[in-house]
């Protein structure tokens, strides 16, 4: 897809169906303050809607602090892809909306095998996703010197820059999100939990929370690991599976890495604020959170980054990413709910700012979004 397409496509999103002759729900109730909960709520309460946001810890406290924040549209099938490639459209309006002031590094990534196969592979890659009209370049030893002089390769079979990609402070980028959200009129409560739902002749009336009860036309759930239970209130079932990772996290540096860089043993980014953040695999389901264990994380990955054998663990996390039984995210009003809507993704970050714009329209215009149409919650009936 080309650049000119992917704005077009952005520009007028498609949508199916006509609006809904019955008045637009004016109250909704945001349960979760994560990434994709705050971009929610800010692009409902932009569009004139009576906005409550409610977060049971504090906004970005939840999968969204324990996310690696890596910006890109890698994804398959090619319908994924388009919709992670409006995706980084959408960043890149929210960054201008905010002045270019969220703590957001453009870039692109880095990208290198060391054995035959590997290589093999990742030129495949950078093929297939060319063709789809994706940012990227194969690059050499040099070219990726030219890029991070500070990087360490070792031995290079193949490489790769993708160039479109960014990265995130995701709790700094939410905070951000959700106080614009406030200045333009929504209500945030936190600490606060989803209790109960109050209905009136089978549909939504009010929002039972440790806070007191909200009135609401619409629910969004997008609570991420425990969208479960607050859509089980409403007869709603979520399929999530487990899905672990544990990062290191790093006291703050001077400038040491500008982009992504997903190298053979692990991956390492530093955030804007200086602290650099790295993890093994992003589907790693190690459990060991230790501050040795962080230690020797580092060491294997100073062979790549020779800063990080001095430096310091900060923090260890370990997070439960809200990933769909089937990889995919869901989003749309849960089937034969027109009062609840759903919104879990393991790609939050990278689809956070379209969502939020996509569920908006859904909401408020009474109509379905086509780039959606893959990902409702009816394909798992059955």
């Amino acid at each position: 897809m080309h650049r000119r397409t992917v704005l077009e496509l952005f520009a007028g999103l498609a949508v199916a169906g006509v609006p809904s002759l019955a008045q637009a729900p004016r109250r909704v109730v945001v349960a979760g303050g994560g990434i994709i909960g705050a971009n929610i709520a800010y692009q409902l309460v932009t569009r004139g809607a009576e906005v409550t946001l409610v977060e049971r810890a504090q906004p970005g406290a939840g999968a969204t602090a324990n996310s690696f924040a890596w910006i890109n549209a890698k994804k398959r099938p090619r319908d994924y892809f388009n919709l992670s490639r409006m995706g980084l459209q959408a960043w890149r309006q929210l960054d201008r909306e905010f002045s270019g002031t969220l703590p957001l590094v453009w870039g692109g990534s880095v990208e290198w095998r060391a054995d035959d196969t590997r290589g093999t592979e990742l030129r495949a890659q950078i093929r297939d996703f060319r063709q789809w009209g994706y940012g990227v370049r194969e690059i050499d030893a040099a070219g990726l010197r030219a890029l991070e002089p500070r990087l360490v390769p070792g031995p290079l079979v193949a490489a790769a820059h993708w160039e479109d990609e960014a990265h995130i402070d995701p709790v700094g980028v939410t905070g951000m999100v959700v106080k614009k959200a406030q200045m333009n009129g929504a209500r945030v409560e936190y600490p606060a939990e989803v209790t109960a739902l109050e209905l009136a002749g089978g549909r939504l009336r009010a929002v039972r929370t440790t806070k007191g009860d909200i009135e609401a036309d619409v629910l969004v759930v997008a609570c991420g690991t425990d969208t479960p239970r607050v859509a089980a209130m409403a007869g709603v079932r979520v399929p999530l599976k487990d899905a672990p990772g544990v990062l290191v996290h790093v006291r703050p540096a001077p400038r040491l890495i500008d982009r992504v860089a997903l190298a053979p043993m692990g991956n390492i980014k530093q955030k804007p604020d200086g602290r650099i953040v790295t993890g093994s695999d992003f589907a790693s389901g190690g459990g060991d959170t230790s501050r040795e264990a962080g230690e020797r994380h580092l060491q294997r990955m100073a062979s790549v980054l020779p800063e990080l054998g001095k430096a310091t663990v900060e923090k260890m996390t370990r997070g439960f990413r809200p990933m769909p039984a089937d990889g995919f995210p869901i989003v749309g009003f849960a089937p034969g709910r027109p009062d609840v809507y759903v919104a879990v993704m393991h790609s939050g970050v990278t689809l956070g700012p379209l969502v939020g714009r996509l569920a908006a329209t859904e909401i408020l215009d009474g109509v379905r979004v086509d780039s959606l149409a893959a990902y409702r919650l009816e394909r798992f009936k059955g």
